[in-house]
């Protein structure tokens, strides 16, 4: 058994090399140059703030440079490598890949949703960690952190598991926190739907709410700018395009999935490395193109560094 088992761990393809290397920053390649936002970007200021606070917690990715043997290429890690370089760091310490594949961790998670980052914060404030340490290694006032922490009080277990990996921000919480469950989870729903979160849309579907479906529902609705008649238009048009929606549903599920399986293959070509650098050489302008693809939120959220 024992020797079976040995034949079957040796076989087991790892990701990584077992051990890190510690490396010059400056023979660090990047595989891409980063926008001319990205050091003005909340990201980047969260890293340089938790670099700054605890260090560098997840490694960078690289893998020797076939061409240039004294180099390596940046797989994973473009906003830490920057990070560091702006703190004058010499070296770091990186992840050696067994292969040139950017397959990297951020690629393979969403970004992280407001859900998930409340949770993260009271875990951490259950293990005894302050909310001064935490705001300084999220680039964040305590007052932020604060709000954080009360994200989900008084909204529905079963709103909260339709948005729990969704990007609704603190502003659709108001927002459902002044509706009754139920209508917090049509509202939920609605949101999922149309893919869509921003502050305007969620206002107009407090606005499209009926009185009933309110916690105060004695009181008056009101919302600034939009006067009892134009939320009681409000209300109906809410109620036919939840109707279309629904009819839509099975075509846009179709769609959808050629849009992701698309999306998936060009994330999948960029992600190697002799690929790009063909890309970059010959059609840089096909480059351009197929980053704006694989980017795409609206089919696929992710948060490549």
């Amino acid at each position: 058994m024992k020797r079976g088992a040995d034949k079957r761990a040796a076989s087991v393809n790892h990701g990584f090399e077992d051990d890190c290397v510690t490396l010059p920053i400056d023979v660090i390649l990047p595989l891409r140059t980063l926008g001319k936002s990205a050091k003005s970007s909340r990201k980047y200021r969260q890293i340089v703030a938790s670099i700054a606070q605890i260090g560098i917690v997840e490694p960078p990715v690289v893998v020797p440079n076939p061409d240039k043997s004294a180099t390596w290429l940046l797989l994973d890690g473009h906003l830490r490598i920057e990070a560091l370089k702006d703190d004058g760091v010499q070296e770091v310490e990186c992840l050696v890949s067994t292969d040139d594949e950017a397959f990297t961790y951020n690629r393979q998670v969403s970004r992280l949703a407001p859900i998930q980052e409340h949770r993260m914060i009271r875990k951490a404030i259950e293990r005894g960690v302050p909310e001064e340490k935490i705001a300084a290694a999220l680039d964040l006032g305590t007052r932020s952190i604060q709000k954080k922490i009360k994200l989900l009080d008084g909204i529905s277990e079963e709103a909260i598991a339709i948005l729990k990996d969704k990007p609704a921000t603190g502003a659709v919480f108001d927002a459902l926190r002044k509706m009754k469950t139920m209508r917090q989870i049509e509202a939920a729903e609605l949101l999922v739907n149309a893919n869509n979160y921003s502050v305007a849309y969620v206002k107009a579907i407090l606005a499209g709410t009926p009185q009933a479906q309110l916690v105060e529902s004695s009181k008056p609705k009101k919302v600034k700018g939009i006067t009892p008649e134009a939320m009681a238009r409000m209300e109906q048009e809410l109620a036919r395009l939840q109707e279309g929606i629904a009819s839509i549903q099975d075509t846009y599920g179709q769609d959808h999935l050629h849009l992701t399986v698309i999306k998936a293959y060009v994330s999948r070509l960029l992600g190697n490395a002799r690929v790009v650098r063909y890309l970059m050489q010959t059609r840089p302008e096909f480059l351009s193109e197929f980053q704006t693809i694989a980017e795409l939120d609206s089919v696929m959220p992710a948060d490549a560094e």
